[in-house]
């Protein structure tokens, strides 16, 4: 299953400039994971010092 990402961010944009497939983008409230690009590697949520992230 893809990562998500919950209210809990803060728009860093940390997950996004990390991620190896850029299926990560800034959306209305939050940055949002696409889940069809999402290779589920993690490093995202590795990087989010909100804890945001987490798989779906």
């Amino acid at each position: 299953m893809a990562y998500t990402i919950n209210d809990s961010c803060i728009s860093c944009g940390l997950c996004a400039s990390n991620c190896p497939v850029e299926a990560i983008a800034p959306g209305d409230d939050h940055y949002v994971i696409d889940a069809d690009a999402c290779i589920e590697c993690g490093t995202c949520a590795d990087n989010c010092p909100m804890e945001a992230i987490a798989q779906a």
